[in-house]
């Protein structure tokens, strides 16, 4: 079974958002750092991740650092949106299958926050998230 981190680094390299069928849990939980709760299921997840892949897909994106155990890892990222700086980190936590149950996206500073929610904003098609 392939490790799902490789196979997250390989979906976000080509941007294939189909790929995210096989790798997310039925049940897995988004956190996004602009959305108050969390978002429960694949669905959901799959839609905020084929967002960002649209949002984040700039020449300068990339993973920075990564740090992994056995069932979880964090990858932290860097990439210029707009001439800010945007740094953060996806915390990622996987089953005994290798499905992805909980993606957390954290992101810094502020001024980057409030950017990724209007870009997000307008990938997914709404007003406010």
């Amino acid at each position: 079974m392939q490790n799902p981190i490789d196979k997250w680094h390989e979906i976000v390299e080509t941007g294939d958002a189909d790929g995210l069928d096989e790798l997310l849990a039925d049940d897995v939980v988004f956190h996004s750092p602009v959305v108050h709760i969390p978002q429960p299921g694949r669905e959901i997840t799959k839609k905020y991740l084929t967002a960002a892949f649209f949002v984040f897909k700039q020449p300068s994106f990339r993973y920075i650092r990564e740090i992994r155990g056995d069932h979880d890892a964090m990858l932290e990222f860097q990439v210029e949106i707009e001439h800010i700086l945007v740094n953060g980190a996806d915390l990622i936590k996987w089953d005994g299958d290798g499905k992805i149950t909980d993606f957390k996206v954290m992101i810094r500073p502020l001024k980057a926050v409030n950017l990724i929610h209007q870009l997000m904003a307008r990938a997914l098609g709404v007003g406010e998230m």
